[in-house]
């Protein structure tokens, strides 16, 4: 009868040595892919940042009223994620070819102002899923 008991006992071990080895391989394959999801998330909000400043840029190079023509969209392809920016601009007497939201205002330190929409997307791959950042700011350049 001990023989048995002690038989059922290493069983009873064995299993519950193998639940926690199955468990632990789960939780660290689970942090792995928290931890990548985490820095892409990461790199996807560092990047809208980086393109709105981008867009300033390319606004403050391009004179409008020599050119008689505005930047609309921008788009941008960085390693895996891709980047579009949509510009619509406020103001008064801007070209036709503008994207404006308003061409109505009529203070001169509201020329030019320009709504920006930037999207930083990532389609994803096998061990995480798509990511997208959508960032709105009214910028003056």
């Amino acid at each position: 009868m001990r023989k048995a008991f002690g038989l059922i006992m290493a069983i009873m071990f064995i299993v519950l040595v193998a639940t926690i080895g199955a468990l632990a391989l789960s939780f660290s394959t689970q942090t792995n892919r928290q931890t990548l999801d985490s820095y892409i998330k990461a790199q996807a909000e560092l990047l809208s940042y980086s393109a709105t400043e981008y867009a300033l840029l390319a606004i403050s190079g391009h004179n409008i009223a020599t050119a008689n023509n505005c930047i609309n969209n921008i788009d941008i392809q960085d390693g895996g994620f891709n980047i579009s920016i949509t510009l619509q601009y406020i103001g008064n007497g801007l070209p036709a070819a503008c994207e404006t939201l308003s061409n109505t205002i009529a203070t001169s330190s509201s020329q030019a102002t320009v709504l920006m929409d930037t999207i930083v997307s990532y389609p994803g791959s096998e061990s995480n899923g798509p990511v997208r950042i959508h960032r709105r700011t009214l910028q003056k350049p």
